[in-house]
């Protein structure tokens, strides 16, 4: 179970709460006019917006993650993995 800021200890709950929370934060990006600060195409720019969705939720929002997780059967990158160029990544454990 990824910790989390909701306090949630059940998967099916964290993802309904994943789920409402990431389309309210979303729907602000874009009506604020947030969307404006986000750098297309580059590691930052999803660094930003994962960041604005997530932030209510997870510590980690937005950083390259130090550590690997897992949602269920799902596996998300490993904390060997790190951004070398614009779509490029580098895994290679330490």
């Amino acid at each position: 179970m990824i910790k989390n800021k909701l306090n949630i200890t059940d998967h099916v709950e964290l993802a309904k709460g994943e789920e409402k929370l990431s389309k309210q934060k979303a729907k602000q990006l874009f009506d604020s006019g947030d969307i404006r600060q986000v750098k297309y195409g580059t590691f930052d720019g999803v660094g930003f917006i994962h960041n604005y969705w997530f932030s209510g939720i997870y510590d980690f929002a937005g950083n390259i993650r130090d550590v690997t997780i897992s949602k269920t059967d799902v596996r998300f990158v490993n904390e060997y993995c790190t951004p070398v160029s614009g779509r490029e990544w580098s895994c290679e454990p330490g």
